[in-house]
């Protein structure tokens, strides 16, 4: 992943992400707190303890605050490869203290330290060929049982794609098929990656969103969640 790339971004992050879902009629922040909320509620089904969580990519800090409302016992740490994020982040949220500079390939943290590893749209981030190295090392970081959620977006659907083509955060982002991600977490170890897709709906059909767990299956959402577990 490109350090100098994501710390010359980090200053304008928040206000171009923005103006580029403001055609979903939604902020930011709504597409934040989804992702949290679905990741409680994937964290309830399955019966996993969640004390402690790992925001791999954790930018400016953006899920900081839904964390805290859906999992406000567990402990978060945020890593990111851009220590301009990071501090972003911190000034947003000086409470928050548990931040790791990812640096030569490797997170600094111990071996089965983490319950539950979060992504959120860093994926397509990161070249294709080192995907397998980056879920080997989240792999490392997770307790035996631990459960890893990866949110990306979906290349199937056209205003997805047409977004990322026309953010500028997002100029060297290449997609990533759900097919392909859940293919490289089992080579990767992990055990019974499953997709399930999401956000089918924007703000004018609102009314519709209720239906959305039941459309999991449906590869036309904006996004998908991938998911394994560490056995």
């Amino acid at each position: 992943m490109d350090q100098a790339e994501f710390d010359r971004f980090a200053d304008e992050y928040h206000d171009q992400h923005r103006e580029n879902v403001a055609v979903t009629g939604e902020g930011p922040e709504y597409f934040a707190e989804y992702k949290i909320r679905k990741l409680r509620q994937i964290v309830d089904r399955s019966g996993i303890g969640v004390s402690r969580i790992c925001d791999f990519g954790s930018g400016i800090g953006n899920s900081i605050p839904f964390f805290r409302t859906h999992f406000p016992q567990a402990s978060l740490t945020s890593c990111d490869v851009s220590e301009r994020s990071l501090a972003l982040s911190k000034q947003r949220y000086p409470d928050s203290t548990n931040y790791l500079l990812i640096e030569n390939d490797r997170i600094p943290a111990e071996a089965d330290a983490f319950d539950l590893v979060f992504s959120a749209c860093v994926f397509h981030h990161i070249p294709h060929d080192e995907h397998a190295m980056w879920l080997r090392e989240l792999y490392r970081i997770t307790k035996p049982g631990g459960l890893i959620a990866i949110f990306e977006h979906n290349p199937l659907n056209p205003l997805t794609v047409h977004a990322v083509n026309t953010c500028p955060f997002d100029v060297n982002a290449k997609l990533v098929l759900a097919r392909n991600l859940a293919q490289r977490l089992a080579e990767a170890g992990w055990a019974s990656p499953r997709i399930r897709y999401n956000l089918f709906f924007p703000r004018a059909l609102a009314l519709l969103r209720p239906i959305e767990d039941k459309l999991g299956w449906l590869p036309l959402g904006a996004q998908y969640v991938a998911l394994a577990r560490k056995f």
